[in-house]
């Protein structure tokens, strides 16, 4: 099974807009939203069934049991992190600032404190007639990289037959959660924007892709709004030699399409045509 990482670097240019396209063109059976800070494909796939849900531990988080704690203060005194509040006559760990380096276990004089697993998230997985992974991280919590790992394996354990293809709606940004998502895909399909900082975040995409030695191309949605840049991209692929794959021009359509949980395949659109000519020299360079 090859898998199919798409990303943009920067959010909102289009990147959930192009995996649900190339979800709905190919028939994926496995597929999964690595978004774990904020994930919406699922607003456009509309899985018919309930998930089944499974609790995501992160770091461990410090504990104070009351009936044991003493008040000395050494723990309070000694968190770097700022995350133990006085609380009466004793002391609270508030979760949010702990970032689990156990010296307040370490320095406790009556065992009071310790480190116990926190339900950092929530994985869920649709079976239907597809296979979709995806899951929601807490609010204020880390650990973002590990639980899109934890996204990409849960949809690999749950395949139970060979499939040609799995399609990896990936995590926006540069950082940890988009390592996490390149790490053993085939290849990466770059939807960037024709504007300075989206030109800047494909380079950065670009090199951390190179260090995986995987795959790469990329794409263009918008790219009518500033031709300029578009060219400039082209021009940047051709130094690189980056697959260019085409570009979606700009389509006050896609908002409605989208706003009424619909892929901009669904309905003919001048963005949807254009997304199945990029979605057809994809699994072209894919298959190379």
């Amino acid at each position: 099974m090859k898998e199919l990482l798409i990303l943009s670097g920067k959010g909102g240019t289009g990147k959930t807009t192009i995996a649900s396209a190339f979800i709905k063109l190919s028939q994926a059976k496995a597929f999964a939203d690595c978004d774990v800070d904020a994930p919406n494909l699922h607003l456009v796939i509309n899985p018919s069934t309930t998930p089944k849900t499974f609790d995501y531990y992160g770091m461990d988080k410090g504990y104070i049991n009351l009936d044991k704690c003493n008040s000395c203060g050494l723990c309070y005194q000694h968190c770097a992190f700022d995350a133990i509040k006085p609380y009466g006559d004793t002391y609270k760990i508030d979760y949010y600032s702990c970032e689990g380096c156990g010296v307040c276990e370490k320095i406790c004089p009556t065992g009071a404190v310790s480190l116990k697993q926190y339900v950092a998230g929530e994985l869920m997985l649709y079976r239907d007639d597809n296979i979709f992974s995806t899951a929601q991280l807490k609010m204020g919590n880390g650990t973002s990289g590990l639980l899109v790992s934890e996204v990409k394996k849960q949809m690999k354990s749950a395949i139970s037959q060979d499939l040609d293809l799995a399609i990896i709606d990936g995590s926006p940004g540069i950082g940890c959660p988009v390592i996490a998502s390149i790490s053993g895909v085939d290849m990466v399909l770059i939807v960037a924007e024709p504007s300075i900082s989206g030109i800047s975040d494909m380079k950065r995409i670009i090199s951390t892709a190179r260090k995986f030695h995987t795959k790469t191309a990329v794409c263009v949605n918008k790219y009518d709004t500033n031709l300029h840049k578009t060219e400039e991209i082209k021009d940047i692929c051709r130094d690189l030699t980056i697959p260019y794959l085409g570009g979606i021009p700009f389509d006050k359509s896609v908002v409605e399409i989208i706003n009424n949980g619909k892929s901009i395949v669904d309905i003919h659109c001048a963005a949807g045509v254009a997304a199945e000519k990029i979605f057809q020299e994809t699994i072209k360079t894919l298959n190379m």
